[in-house]
């Protein structure tokens, strides 16, 4: 689909320079000297020759087809050189030159012209603003950055260019190979969703990587990651993860929801593993790229230190990992032919003294346990120790297993020896054990996303007029917002059991209500313009007889238009009082990237200041909102504790589904919150008790 980009038969490079300080030049010596086998094209209308190369003054003079061209000319004869390109049918283009959507207005829209140009001639575009691309397998550097990387089995993308150089520099220092690299920058065109579809189903990859600082098509993006990662492992670093200068928000969902929750949902959803630097991002690459992926939790050390043994065995408990439990014959095999004094459970401690077929012997009776999923091997550097030779063994022995190996050989200047032969037999080395751990967390998260079922959406019979009709009618008024009286209609249009209530205009007529209904009772003031009642004292609860109605109706009354004059007041509901139960909060955020974000918590007043909440992007299936409820702190309040029953959690699963199928019906809802939704005993069910809305305009 992109590979013009990856294995062009001919590269033209606008802007070629023999000025050795531009980057015109720095490209085409890229290009040329790591070992590109097409047909190079110098473009520049000033110069007869460079490196060797005939050149020509418009590619529109080149005889041949060319299948890729880079620009590195100033931004004010992009345009021009692209429309030239167009003409020639050149199929894709990577635009390194800068100052257009970064650079401000006049930036973008001289971006946008570049879009325009290429879309009506059928052509790719990477960049502009970028560091260019480089694919080893080809081979192919048409970038400016110094030094090709060594060819390897990751796929790397960024938005940064910046990061991409470093990267590389590191990676030529640590040996690291990629197959694809390649530098996003303003992304005017081609993007990560390309990308991955692109990369889908390459031969010559086995990982994913991109950084990542925002993505303009979120749920296309989900879209596509979540079938992608079934093939092929996936991280992702975002940067920019805080919600400072979040925008203003009316409902408790969208004070508590943000970039950072949207993003980590959307990966959550389609299988993409989030690693929280740069460094765990290649601690996790590496795993993938050299090893096969875990198939469970259950996992080996042998070390010849005590204390980093046991610093190994609290990160996999933190991480929700587990020491494997050898079985009588392989700890009888270790007692046999290990010293006495050596520890023949699990972390298996071969000693300080070990030679490389101590660690051999340990490594492959690790391996050959049955249960067993995965081996780091621990080594610190002492006086006796062997370690090229160690590490030769490591390597030997786990390439005849079909279980993930990690090397965790500690230290630096003694080791690095060691650690350059486990490279070369595709081990990856973590200087510290809590770093292996975290790629072994990772190769289990991603093992169990593939274990995970297909995405699978629920349909319930509902109203859907009933509501279209309410929402209809609030903006046939000029309005945004929907409190709690019309909101009603909306829960029970969707199947929300709510509690009995009316809305009283009067005194008299709230008095009226009351004796229908039934004490005690529950009175709210009702305005479209008054959202958080209890912020003006808009409630008042346990009212037991007529006088106590007909006090609140006035106080209630009083208190919105002293407080908030301006106001549209309606009346008062007169509300059963829901007795019993827990309170939950469920709610739902419009997120500009993604859609609606729908979050779960514990309910009531204190939602915010606890923030104990789960969040995910609708739709989501009945596991995932099974996993929201096991997610938030406070789960075991609603399992029951000290003898209470536990609530009922199936209900609070269906409202879920039912809300995310409501906030998905109707993508005009911004924000919505169900808050308190009353969970009752098993069996029982839930009643929402109060619920508002916000519209987009």
């Amino acid at each position: 689909m992109l590979e013009m980009f990856s294995c062009p038969q001919a590269v033209a490079v606008i802007g070629a320079s023999r000025d050795k300080d531009k980057l015109g030049h720095g490209v085409l010596s890229n290009i040329i000297e790591h070992g590109y086998p097409g047909q190079v094209y110098p473009i520049n209308p000033k110069a007869d020759e460079i490196l060797g190369l005939k050149c020509y003054p418009s590619v529109l003079d080149v005889p041949d087809p060319i299948d890729l061209a880079v620009m590195v000319i100033p931004n004010k004869y992009v345009s021009a050189a692209l429309e030239e390109c167009g003409q020639k049918g050149v199929k894709g283009v990577v635009i390194i030159s800068a100052g257009f959507r970064e650079a401000g207005l006049e930036g973008v829209r001289m971006e946008r012209e570049l879009v325009a140009i290429a879309k009506r001639h059928g052509m790719r575009l990477i960049g502009p603003n970028c560091l260019g691309v480089i694919d080893t397998i080809c081979p192919l550097d048409a970038s400016f950055a110094a030094g090709m990387p060594p060819q390897g089995k990751i796929a790397f993308m960024s938005q940064s260019g910046a990061l991409c150089t470093a990267i590389l520099d590191w990676a030529l220092a640590a040996e690291i190979g990629f197959s694809r690299f390649v530098s996003l920058g303003n992304k005017a065109d081609v993007d990560e969703v390309d990308l991955l579809a692109a990369w889908e189903d390459d031969p010559h990859s086995t990982v994913i990587l991109t950084y990542i600082e925002g993505l303009s098509e979120g749920r296309e993006f989900m879209e596509v990651a979540r079938r992608v990662t079934r093939r092929i492992p996936v991280i992702a670093v975002k940067s920019g993860s805080t919600d400072a200068g979040s925008r203003a928000v009316s409902s408790h969902t969208g004070s508590l929801a943000g970039s950072a929750r949207a993003y980590e949902s959307a990966f959550r959803q389609s299988g993409v593993l989030r690693a929280e630097s740069i460094q765990h991002l290649f601690d996790y690459s590496l795993a993938f790229a050299y090893q096969p992926v875990l198939r469970g939790g259950r996992i080996a050390i042998v070390t010849n230190a005590g204390g980093p043994g046991v610093m190994a065995t609290d990160a996999l408990e933190r991480e929700g990992l587990s020491l494997a439990s050898l079985s009588h014959e392989t700890i009888d095999f270790l007692r046999d032919n290990l010293p006495a004094a050596a520890n023949i459970y699990n972390p298996i401690d071969v000693l300080g003294d070990a030679p490389t077929d101590r660690y051999a012997l340990a490594l492959e009776a690790a391996l050959k346990e049955e249960g067993v999923n995965g081996v780091i091997v621990i080594l610190t550097p002492q006086v006796m120790t062997r370690i090229e030779e160690t590490a030769e063994a490591v390597g030997r022995i786990a390439a005849g297993y079909d279980k993930p190996v990690l090397g965790c050989f500690m230290g630096e200047a003694r080791v690095r020896a060691g650690i350059k032969v486990l490279n070369q037999h595709r081990i990856p080395n973590y200087s510290f054990p809590e770093r292996a751990v975290g790629a072994l967390k990772a190769m289990l998260d991603y093992r169990r996303w593939l274990d995970r079922p297909p995405l699978e959406i629920e349909e319930f019979d509902v109203d859907r007029e009933r509501v279209k009709g309410i929402f209809d009618q609030v903006r046939a008024d000029g309005r945004q917002t929907i409190g709690d009286a019309e909101a009603r209609d909306v829960m029970q249009a969707y199947g929300i059991r709510i509690p009995a209530s009316k809305l009283a205009t009067s005194a008299e007529e709230a008095v009226e209500f009351a004796e229908e209904i039934g004490y005690p009772l529950v009175m709210k003031i009702t305005s479209p313009d008054i959202l958080h009642k209890t912020d003006i004292g808009g409630v008042k609860l346990g009212l037991s007889d007529a006088t106590d109605v007909r006090d609140a109706f006035d106080l209630l009354v009083y208190r919105a238009t002293r407080y908030m004059p301006d106001a549209e007041i309606w009346g008062c509901l007169v509300q059963e009082m829901v007795r019993g139960g827990k309170e939950v909060i469920v709610g739902m955020n419009c997120d500009p990237q993604f859609g609606p974000l729908m979050m779960f918590g514990l309910g009531g007043i204190y939602v915010e200041a606890l923030k104990d909440v789960a969040f995910r992007i609708a739709p989501f299936s009945r596991q995932e909102a099974q996993e929201m409820i096991r997610e938030i702190r406070s789960c075991s309040l609603l399992k029951g504790v000290r003898g209470e029953r536990p609530s009922d959690i199936e209900a609070i699963v269906d409202t879920l589904l039912r809300l995310s199928q409501l906030v998905t019906d109707f993508p005009e809802i911004m924000e919505m919150d169900i808050n308190p939704l009353i969970v009752f005993e098993a069996g029982r069910g839930v009643v929402g008790v109060d619920m508002r809305l916000v519209l987009a305009a």
